[in-house]
């Protein structure tokens, strides 16, 4: 009897992983997934942690054993076309093309940090001026509007926005920020709109 039980105990914990899922901000998110789970189960698992009502944008992409991205667009993938242990990461499929629709702030703030990442990657590509125009968005979201007593000269060479850029550009990135975005409305959802313009919805 006790035999069978550790046996069955076995069978339980071979059909069972762990799965730990990348989020955009890179925190991760652990959780334990039996061995023939689809990817819509995942995913939902996801969005309910995130509170994420507007799923259409998103997928979950993960490394295959030969080093290829994929991505499990339609969510009905089984995960066993993966190998233990996963690691996967929740992405952006697509850029929505008319942000103004967008109803949940979540929703804004993780297309954001897809923008912020495809831009830091070198995967957005558009216009320098387009760029310089992201670029100070991300600056603004990320410190507030421009303020000269907080903002010395030379603060925008914190951060980094490109994989590599030159100081012209810089210094360009600051000016839109200092004159062009004093603005109420949330920034991320203004680099959204200009995102889509720089480069169309993929």
């Amino acid at each position: 009897m006790l035999s069978r039980l550790m046996s069955g105990s076995v069978r339980n914990l071979e059909r069972e992983f762990l799965c730990t899922v990348r989020l955009l901000d890179d925190t991760e998110y652990t959780c334990t997934i039996q061995r023939d789970a689809k990817g819509q189960y995942l995913f939902d698992l996801i969005c309910h942690h995130l509170n994420l009502l507007e799923k259409d944008y998103f997928g979950i992409r993960y490394v295959d054993p030969d080093k290829q991205r994929a991505v499990v667009l339609n969510h009905v993938n089984f995960l066993h076309t993966a190998q233990p242990p996963f690691t996967m990461c929740l992405r952006v499929k697509f850029y929505p093309p008319d942000p103004a629709a967008l109803k949940e702030e979540i929703t804004r703030y993780l297309i954001f940090l897809q923008i912020k990442r495809d831009l830091y990657h070198g995967r957005l590509l558009c216009k320098t001026s387009e760029a310089a125009m992201l670029a100070a968005y991300i600056l603004q979201a990320e410190i507030g509007d421009y303020d000269p007593g907080k903002h010395p000269e030379g603060y925008s060479s914190k951060f980094q926005f490109f994989p590599k850029h030159s100081e012209k550009l810089e210094r360009r990135i600051a000016e839109i920020h200092k004159t062009e975005l004093i603005v109420k409305s949330w920034p991320s959802l203004l680099l959204v709109r200009s995102a889509v313009k720089a480069v169309g919805h993929h």
